[in-house]
């Protein structure tokens, strides 16, 4: 009997006591990196261009682009005031063509600045009723949150998809007695169909940008159709939610979303984000290329998430914050099953 004791031993009960050698134990903090899926050190198409999005400006570099642009403004603008001037006093005619020319061309130049100026004034609503709605979701403020609520159905007046969400709201309101409540609605009733849409072009940005990164070979190619997908992506998430942006617009919005993002260290994706997309960590050891367009994708992703939360009136409190693994997943899944 004790040898079959000793061939099967009891399992055992109770406290397991290691005895670990005379090191400190390690912290956390102390712990390695996650690797990134590029062994040479190289970065990724996304992580150049969050880098170079983001890069800040020195003052120096804006006095003198500032300048140059005046002086350049002053000189072309003197040169064909000159023309215009002489070409009357030789031929009225043409010289009438040629001052009715410029003057429609300094009418649309007059035009676009301001519906630049109109773009910078919408996302400057938004923020305005994100910090509202904040402030009166920490200060359990139903007063603010009624405002909020003004504003919201005053913004999205003229939108047909969300006329059933503001109809809901106007007739539930007077039922609910708290901010957190009513806010709540307001995200499930009004924004929730906004918020497909913006998912769904956060998905068509990653997938694009994916593509891109697996099948074309040029050098910078991937880092330019990473940079104008972001762009084009993050002007589209702001139209979704009302804050319609200009050229500038767009590219101050990308530029904030991009720094914050990298302020953040979320351009730093590893294995682990890799490994939570369906064949990922297969197919990143199949082809570089594969491998690289599913980080730029999912970067692309984390960038649209950041851009739902800048653009989106109200603070994702009742609603969860968009899961960027899951976007990742729709967007991509089936993309590369041929490999």
């Amino acid at each position: 009997m004790s040898g079959l004791d000793d061939q099967h031993p009891k399992p055992l009960r109770g406290p397991v006591l290691l005895d670990w050698d005379d090191s400190a134990p390690a912290q956390p903090g102390n712990a390695a990196a996650v690797p990134d899926i590029l062994s040479d050190g190289r970065s990724t198409a996304m992580q150049q261009a969050a880098l170079l999005a983001a890069r800040p400006r020195s003052r120096l570099a804006s006095w003198f682009w500032s300048l140059l642009g005046a002086l350049l403004s002053f000189i072309i603008g003197l040169a064909a005031w000159d023309y215009v001037g002489n070409l009357l006093a030789r031929a009225p005619i043409l010289g009438g063509i040629a001052a009715a020319l410029m003057l429609a061309f300094i009418l649309v130049l007059a035009v676009v600045a301001l519906r630049e100026l109109a773009a910078f004034g919408r996302l400057r609503r938004l923020d305005a009723i994100q910090r509202a709605a904040a402030e009166a979701l920490a200060a359990s403020d139903l007063k603010g949150a009624r405002g909020v609520i003004v504003r919201l159905d005053g913004l999205y007046a003229d939108r047909a998809e969300t006329s059933w969400g503001r109809a809901a709201l106007r007739d539930q309101q007077s039922d609910i007695l708290d901010a957190d409540g009513l806010l709540g609605l307001a995200e499930t009733a009004l924004l929730a169909p906004l918020d497909q849409m913006a998912m769904r072009e956060v998905e068509a940005a990653a997938r694009q940008v994916a593509t891109v990164t697996a099948i074309v070979p040029l050098a910078l190619a991937d880092v330019f159709a990473a940079l104008t997908s972001n762009l084009r992506m993050i002007r589209r998430v702001a139209e979704i939610y009302g804050g319609r942006a200009g050229t500038l617009g767009s590219w101050r919005l990308t530029k904030t979303v991009l720094t914050h993002l990298v302020a953040t260290g979320a351009v730093a994706v590893g294995d682990d984000l890799i490994g939570s997309v369906a064949g990922g960590g297969v197919l990143s050891k199949i082809s570089r290329r594969f491998g690289e367009g599913i980080i730029n994708g999912a970067l692309t992703a984390r960038v649209g998430v950041a851009a739902m939360e800048v653009c989106r009136p109200l603070p994702f409190h009742q609603t969860p914050r968009p899961s960027v693994t899951a976007l990742v997943r729709r967007a991509l899944t089936g993309l590369f099953g041929s490999a």
